[in-house]
C-alpha cells in the first residue's frame, strides 16, 4: 500500500507531461515530413497537387530512392574543399559587410573605411606594411584537423525541454 502522492509530485508531472510532449514530438516529425514533400516533389519531376495524400513511408521511400540515385561526382562537386569554403565565406561576409555597415552609419565614415581596408588586406593574407600576415587578429587560417567539437551547452533550468538544434 503506497502513501498519497502529492499534486505537485515529479511521477504525477511526468505522467501529465508525457503526452504532451509526444504530441509535440509527432507534430514537429509531421511538419518535417511536410517540409521533405515539398522539397522532393519538384526535383522528382512530379506535381505536388496530385501527390497531396502520400504516406509517409511513400514519402521516405522517395527521398531514399532519389539519394541513391544521384551520381557519385555531383555528392563530391556539392561539398567543396574546407578552405575554399572558408575563404569564400569570409569574402561573402566581407562584401556584406562593405554594403551594410556604410548604410547602419554604426562608425564614423573614416573609421568605416579603415575597418573595410583592414579586413580587405587580411582576405587577400597582406599586412598594412606588404608583408604576409603573421599576427594573430582578424581571421584565422583554416587548420589542417578540425577542433574538438565543443561540449553542448547546459540545459537551462525551470524552462521545460531542451533541444541542442
Amino acid at each position: 500500500m503506497g502513501l498519497p502522492r502529492r499534486a505537485g509530485d515529479p511521477t504525477e508531472l511526468r505522467k501529465s507531461l508525457k503526452p504532451l510532449l509526444e504530441k509535440r514530438r509527432r507534430a514537429r516529425i509531421n511538419a518535417s515530413l511536410r517540409q521533405l514533400k515539398g522539397l522532393i516533389l519538384p526535383l522528382l519531376g512530379r506535381e505536388s497537387s496530385h501527390y497531396s495524400k502520400l504516406e509517409k513511408a511513400d514519402i521516405l521511400e522517395m527521398t531514399v530512392r532519389f539519394l541513391q540515385e544521384l551520381p557519385a561526382s555531383s555528392c563530391a562537386a556539392a561539398a567543396p574543399e574546407p578552405s575554399d569554403s572558408y575563404g569564400e565565406g569570409y569574402r561573402a561576409c566581407l562584401a556584406r559587410l562593405a554594403r551594410v555597415l556604410p548604410a547602419c552609419r554604426v562608425l564614423e565614415p573614416a573609421v568605416s573605411a579603415r575597418l573595410l581596408e583592414h579586413l580587405r588586406r587580411r582576405a587577400a593574407g597582406t599586412t598594412p606594411d606588404g608583408g604576409r600576415d603573421g599576427d594573430s587578429c582578424g581571421p584565422p587560417a583554416p587548420s589542417p584537423s578540425p577542433p574538438p567539437a565543443p561540449a553542448p551547452p547546459a540545459p537551462p533550468r525551470g524552462t521545460g525541454l531542451w533541444r541542442p538544434w
